[in-house]
């Protein structure tokens, strides 16, 4: 059996010594992660999806929040004490992230970017976010991801 290929956010949950567990699945084409979720009966409320947005100070930062939930613009520039936020466009994840749009992950960008998850992820035992890879899934205790990547918890959804 072929050992399957880490990802950068593996390595660095591995080399942190954090308990994951990784979730494989086919898929041709990404939609979003609320399909994702459907086709492997995973609950949405504990489904993080990762989005990047850029400041009016030209800064990045990385929202977590449940995969069928909106980011609220205004919540999210707050949170970050910005006077603006706006979702960078999907052509720029991967120069800015290092990751493709279905596979990109608050754990191992290119930078740490300041990332905030959601409220709502202090309430699970265990959170699914993207392994960095479409098709790949981590699953792990949110108090371990917010240490990862030194995030702060707000509320920041619609």
């Amino acid at each position: 059996m072929a050992k399957e290929a880490k990802t950068n956010a593996m390595r660095i949950l591995d080399k942190n010594k954090i308990s994951y567990e990784v979730n494989t699945y086919e898929c041709d084409e990404f939609i979003d992660g609320v399909h994702i979720a459907d086709m492997l009966g995973q609950p949405y409320e504990s489904s993080f999806k990762t989005l990047v947005a850029v400041g009016k100070s030209k800064n990045y930062y990385v929202f977590a929040i449940p995969i069928a939930m909106e980011l609220d613009m205004k919540k999210a520039a707050a949170a970050v004490n910005e006077k603006s936020v706006e979702l960078i466009h999907v052509k720029d994840i991967n120069a800015v992230t290092g990751y493709i749009r279905g596979g990109c992950t608050p754990i191992g960008m290119k930078k740490l970017y300041r990332t905030v998850f959601h409220s709502t992820i202090t309430d699970f035992d265990k959170v699914i976010i993207s392994g960095g890879k479409i098709g790949a899934q981590i699953i792990l205790a949110p108090a371990d991801l917010i240490k990862v990547v030194n995030a702060s918890v707000y509320d920041i959804v619609q």
